[in-house]
């Protein structure tokens, strides 16, 4: 073993994460695309169905997303009327974001979308709990 192994691309725990992660959200597309978002989109979409309103920050938080990117993709979301963005009254520093009426049906028809992804990858139900424990451990959040 060479002292430059260590950068050849198969002894990189970040590659197979990061192919994964694309394909994954490649798979994502043609169930996404008849509901009209892109799979930031989506997932923006589901915690604000789980939670309501919430500010920014936190849900820049719980989808790992800075704002330079949240920014742009809640006003895309404003545009096409599924959310509405509003400044707190008494922090202007603070913009809330909740889903509309039009965002909440949308909901209806995302319902199917986990099933359908489900059959898009070749592994065991434990084999997918294992790797969801081991990807939020990576995180720094161990989910029971």
């Amino acid at each position: 073993m060479t002292k430059y192994d260590v950068l050849k691309i198969e002894n990189q725990l970040c590659f197979p994460l990061y192919a994964a992660a694309k394909e994954v959200v490649r798979r994502y597309k043609p169930y996404l695309d008849p509901l009209g978002l892109t799979y930031t989109q989506y997932i923006t979409m589901m915690v604000l169905w789980e939670y309501g309103e919430m500010n920014v920050k936190e849900l820049g938080e719980r989808l790992y997303l800075d704002s330079g990117t949240l920014t742009p993709l809640l006003k895309k979301l404003e545009e096409k009327g599924l959310v509405s963005r509003e400044r707190s009254v008494r922090d202007e520093r603070c913009l809330s974001v909740a889903p509309t009426e039009r965002g909440m049906q949308l909901r209806d028809s995302a319902v199917e979308v986990p099933e359908q992804m489900g059959g898009c990858i070749s592994m065991s139900e434990e084999e997918m709990g294992t790797l969801y424990q081991l990807l939020y451990k990576v995180l720094g959040d161990s989910r029971e």
